[in-house]
């Protein structure tokens, strides 16, 4: 359900992508330090995103480093690291545990076990720092088993499950920011529950698998009009996450987050519309 929250790369000043890019090794350097290479695999960039969001926010004393890493192991690469990034760590770590034993609960999956084993032993750590994070994350998930098992309807309630769960996450301390971080961090988590599902569903159509825009696709007359409420909603969304946004006095590396924020959270949108399109030329030949 991550990867969304990207940048709009040729929209980027050379020195802003390479800030950011800063920012993600940082974050994959602090995963990998802390957890090893396990914990390196689980680098997104919404989490990217919470870091340099964060640290934009809380103006954190943030330090240059220039390291050797598995992907470039003959030259040092520049990387940025802060609180921020042990917290965006610790947050990715989290979901990538829960994520497993919602998964093992659910369908006794394999992957789940094998996935809670992995990383049990540094979650429990992490739950303990972190209560209320670890108990967002726990609480929502198990309810969007919920709904799932149920096979809910309403779309806006299944995404706001995912947006409680991602505002926790936003709100790393408890303070007068506070209100319009758990708003920022609701809408964008609906956000991205919602885009997940509209890029998902022709393939969960195709195995049963549960999507709460299966309801809304069938409702809908035709296949403009299923498109046209999707890119609406979306919006709505993203409107609401960025009101929130320009609310917070996020000037360190404003341009940055503005890029993903306005347009590179919809570069996956546009490339499954771009591919849907072809898709459909193609069989009309």
């Amino acid at each position: 359900m991550f990867g969304y929250i990207m940048t709009d790369k040729p929209e980027l000043k050379v020195k802003e992508f390479y800030r950011y890019k800063g920012y993600y090794c940082g974050l994959c350097q602090a995963l990998r330090k802390e957890y090893g290479f396990r914990g390196r695999m689980t680098l997104t960039y919404d989490m990217t995103f919470l870091v340099l969001f964060l640290t934009s926010l809380y103006e954190a004393d943030t330090r240059e480093l220039q390291l050797h890493c598995p992907v470039h192991p003959v030259k040092k690469i520049p990387m940025l690291q802060n609180e921020l990034s042990a917290y965006g760590a610790k947050m990715n770590i989290l979901l990538t545990y829960f994520k497993f034993e919602d998964d093992w609960k659910d369908d006794k999956s394999l992957q789940g076990a094998a996935g809670m084993r992995l990383f049990r032993k540094k979650a429990e750590t992490i739950c303990r720092e972190y209560k209320r994070q670890a108990h967002a994350i726990q609480k929502h998930l198990k309810i969007l088993s919920a709904y799932e098992e149920k096979q809910e309807k309403n779309l806006d309630l299944v995404a706001g499950a995912f947006g409680n769960l991602m505002a926790e996450l936003f709100v790393y301390r408890q303070d007068m920011w506070e209100e319009e971080l758990r708003k920022f961090g609701f809408y964008l988590g609906k956000f991205i529950y919602i885009l997940d599902a509209y890029d998902d569903l022709e393939e969960d159509r195709k195995t049963g698998s549960y999507n709460p825009l299966k309801y809304l696709q069938n409702n809908c007359k035709t296949r403009e009009a299923y498109e046209k409420t999707v890119h609406e909603v979306l919006f709505m969304m993203m409107a609401e996450a960025t009101g929130a946004f320009e609310k917070l006095p996020c000037l360190m590396d404003a341009e940055i987050l503005r890029n993903i924020l306005y347009r590179g959270v919809w570069s996956k949108y546009n490339k499954i519309q771009k591919e849907r399109q072809e898709k459909r030329e193609n069989h009309g030949k």
